[in-house]
């Protein structure tokens, strides 16, 4: 397996953390590769930050923690949802630092309509979370049923201690919203490898979106038949797998 820098980036109010064991296991089949899990600002080691509702900022904030923590790029990417705009930001306006990228579970303008890239059922729901003075545990119950199809014994009880440890305020969940909502993204395919790896049974986020990145980018699609929008959740021995294949065949 080659040596590159892998930069791993979660989705709306997500930090670090939340990959879990994912994190380990991708590591132990990079071994040759220095993998580095990073937070948006408000979230994670992040939290007391203010977010910005600017994509672009967030990808500067990216490349500035990265530096320094001295890891140069160019840079291969795996990244979810919202740290997936950032990632195809980071592609358009510093193609030289983007190497390969892989999105997990992503939509954005003008790719798609706001109702595939935020199922309506959700709606609600995340107004709800982010509007009112909802407990902890509403909250990550929330997210994990919105997030997840397969059981997760323990998973809960560690997203509380997340949260209990780096709060997401309430307006910083409101702006990563904003920030997600006004990002769009340039029609020019990407220059870097592309590999989007996409759910069919995903309630969050319409598989159509990823489909359509797909045929407008002509780049390689796996779609997994029963995973949620948490992917690498559900189902990671599956999403490391893919992640393998296509850069044994590059």
């Amino acid at each position: 397996m080659h040596q590159h820098n892998w930069i791993l980036l979660r989705g709306l109010t997500r930090e670090s953390g939340h990959w879990g064991e994912f994190l380990t296991q991708f590591e132990q089949a990079m071994p040759a590769s220095r993998v580095t899990a990073l937070d948006l600002p408000g979230n994670g080691q992040l939290f007391q930050q203010r977010s910005p509702v600017s994509v672009q900022v967030m990808l500067e904030h990216c490349r500035q923690q990265l530096k320094a923590q001295s890891v140069a790029p160019p840079y291969h990417f795996l990244a979810m949802s919202l740290g997936a705009m950032v990632v195809v930001a980071w592609a358009q306006v510093y193609p030289h630092e983007v190497t390969a990228h892989v999105l997990i579970n992503t939509s954005m303008r003008p790719f798609s309509p706001f109702y595939e890239r935020l199922r309506s059922p959700n709606y609600i729901t995340l107004l709800k979370l982010i509007l009112l003075d909802t407990s902890a545990q509403q909250w990550e119950s929330a997210i994990l049923r919105m997030t997840t199809q397969h059981a997760h014994g323990d998973v809960l009880s560690q997203w509380l201690a997340l949260r209990q440890a780096h709060p997401v305020s309430r307006a910083n969940a409101f702006r990563q919203l904003i920030a997600a909502a006004r990002f769009c993204a340039t029609p020019d395919r990407c220059v870097a490898r592309v590999l989007l790896l996409a759910s069919e049974a995903d309630q969050l986020v319409n598989v159509h979106c990823s489909k359509v990145l797909a045929e407008h980018w002509q780049c390689a699609l796996r779609l997994h038949p029963t995973a949620g929008h948490d992917l690498p959740l559900d189902a990671a021995p599956w999403v490391i797998e893919q992640v393998r294949q296509w850069l044994d065949n590059a």
